[in-house]
């Protein structure tokens, strides 16, 4: 895999060159490139922003400063979506990142085109607070991907025509929130979002089985407690099951502890699972924790005096 990001700090980005990380690129699993957007401009001061349309606090990042940079990166040639000599009005053009699917296409008229092969094509990525949720689906989804091109904005952040523009050029666009909060810049989500992509790509883990049981992984559930020697602790011990070795013991210990901790921090989690699918040692656990089963999803009844159980 390649990595493309763009930034106005790309020296912030030296932290992937640590640990795992670097160990993977210097092994040649994947590059990672850093762009200074900066190298784009055309005046003195190297501006990249100016004042939001309508008015209003903050700065835009420019569109034309960006679309020079990803032009240059993707190897596109610019092209003028108007038509009849008149511009193309900008609309409110949504981009959905969907797991194994595809922002459309669109020609110049803005109608979808049959154009649906990326194969060696890069993925245009953008981080945005007002995006649909990064989920460990998606970062599975790319992770497949042989080419990546991250795209962090700044101040207000970056004019809202250039995932649309690229998206109208039959670029792949994605854009996402890591979170329901708002930061200086996408750097730190761009780092986020990297990290947990390449780290399931193959060969990247040194024990491939590591990722297997992870929160968010299979069934939506987080992942149950870890432990470690010595086994009594500063008066705190681990459960006599983790030391009996009786591994289906262990094993339905652990999974009754995903299924308590998701349910008392991550109930929308619980909604999500299938009941056709939960074995019958689940559908006990779960009802024991105030939930109903016998639908299609569990559902969550109100119940009394119900214990906290840490299993």
């Amino acid at each position: 895999m390649h990595i493309d990001i763009v930034s106005v700090f790309p020296e912030y980005f030296d932290v992937l060159k640590l640990s795992l990380l670097g160990k993977a690129q210097q092994r040649g699993l994947l590059t990672v490139t850093a762009h200074n957007l900066r190298d784009w401009t055309h005046d003195v001061h190297h501006s990249v922003d100016d004042t939001p349309v309508g008015g209003g606090a903050g700065m835009v990042m420019k569109p034309e400063i960006w679309a020079q940079c990803l032009d240059d990166i993707m190897g596109l040639e610019p092209a003028d979506f108007s038509a009849d000599g008149e511009p193309v009005l900008s609309r409110d053009f949504h981009l959905v990142p969907a797991t194994g699917a595809q922002s459309p296409a669109v020609a110049p008229d803005g109608q979808p085109t049959d154009a649906t092969d990326t194969h060696g094509r890069p993925i245009l990525i953008f981080p945005n607070p007002s995006a649909p949720l990064f989920t460990q689906a998606d970062a599975t989804d790319l992770s497949h991907a042989e080419r990546l091109v991250f795209g962090c904005g700044r101040y207000e952040g970056i004019d809202a025509r250039v995932p649309e523009y690229y998206a109208r050029q039959g670029v792949e666009v994605r854009e996402y929130s890591i979170g329901d909060y708002v930061l200086n810049g996408g750097e730190v989500a761009v780092s986020a979002m990297i990290e947990a992509i390449v780290r399931l790509i193959p060969g990247f883990m040194g024990n491939p089985e590591s990722i297997v049981e992870e929160s968010y992984t299979g069934d939506p559930l987080l992942e149950h407690r870890q432990f470690t020697r010595p086994t009594a602790w500063r008066g705190l011990a681990v459960s006599d099951v983790l030391t009996s070795g009786d591994h289906g013991r262990v094993d339905r210990f652990r999974r009754d502890e995903a299924l308590e901790r998701t349910s008392r921090i991550r109930p929308d989690l619980i909604e999500r699972l299938d009941c056709k699918e939960l074995s019958k040692n689940d559908r006990k656990t779960l009802m024991m924790l105030g939930w109903e089963v016998s639908g299609h999803h569990p559902r969550h009844q109100a119940v009394d005096h119900l214990p906290v159980r840490y299993f």
